[in-house]
């Protein structure tokens, strides 16, 4: 999840000022988080407060979502997604904006399989951005990073997102010069799967993402979510983007990395605490608009 707010805080100052090469200070004085962290952060809270109870996990979603996202009005959500959050009804609206898939990665971290990671996607994803694309960009997310957690290979990833979900037969050289703007999970996510593809390390990856323009922040979001998940992040990178988060986004992350770990653990680990059985176990720990 830190790799998604990494390239949220990196991408943020690019984001309306687009840079099209590398060489770029990563987390500069004037980065900000903004939505896309937010909004990650809240999907992370609803994801432990459902305690591995996914039925709960679209009202979780709701919840944490308008709870927080009213504390930072200013944070650059989309119109749509704005009047949503301060709705007094909120109602998926058929969006297949990009803000699907910048703030998913919590569902590919967590889940222990991968139809579970395709679960919790929909289930946090439909609450608002129930269009087929919607649905289908954070799907793509939440499995790449499920994919790449698991030591699966670039190459067995881009089949599978090919195969799936996007084509992906481009580079990002070939569209670095022309390649604009665009809020869409169709016209966001292919472009942030490839700049991970094409990465030789985390920082790399944001650096992909940034280096092609358009939406800079949920780009880099997206790509650094896949990328955390295959590389790691650097210690230092950890310790310089939390200084980014204040009091209370702090204290879900904090929270996120303490518990985390002992839900995708628990039911592996319950094995251990049955008593022994005399026949043989095979024990396995394993916004945009």
């Amino acid at each position: 999840m830190l790799g998604a707010i990494i390239g949220d805080i990196a991408g943020s100052r690019f984001e309306f000022d687009n840079i099209r090469s590398k060489d770029f200070e990563l987390l500069a004085e004037d980065c900000c988080v903004t939505d896309d962290s937010i909004m990650t952060l809240a999907v992370a809270k609803a994801i432990l407060a459902c305690n591995g109870d996914w039925e709960q996990l679209g009202y979780n979603s709701v919840k944490y979502m308008r709870e927080i996202g009213r504390k930072y009005p200013r944070c650059g959500f989309g119109g749509m997604f704005r009047r949503w959050v301060f709705s007094n009804n909120p109602e998926p609206y058929n969006s297949y904006g990009n803000g699907a898939a910048m703030r998913v990665s919590p569902c590919g971290f967590i889940a222990r399989t991968e139809d579970e990671a395709i679960l919790l996607s929909r289930k946090v994803t439909e609450v608002t951005h129930n269009h087929p694309e919607g649905l289908k960009g954070a799907e793509a997310v939440s499995v790449a990073i499920f994919m790449a957690r698991n030591q699966t290979e670039k190459n067995e990833i881009k089949e599978r997102m090919e195969k799936d979900y996007y084509a992906l037969n481009f580079t990002l050289d070939s569209i670095r010069e022309d390649y604009q703007f665009n809020e869409t999970c169709q016209g966001t996510v292919p472009q942030a799967i490839t700049a991970f593809l094409e990465s030789n390390s985390f920082e790399d990856a944001i650096r992909n993402a940034i280096s092609i323009g358009g939406d800079s922040d949920t780009l880099a979001a997206i790509t650094g979510s896949i990328a955390e998940a295959y590389y790691g992040v650097p210690f230092d990178l950890k310790s310089r983007a939390q200084s980014y988060l204040d009091r209370e986004l702090l204290k879900i992350y904090r929270e996120w990395e303490k518990k985390s770990g002992r839900l995708i653990l628990s039911e592996s680990l319950s094995l251990f605490l049955r008593p022994p059985d005399e026949s043989a176990i095979d024990y396995e720990v394993k916004e945009t608009e």
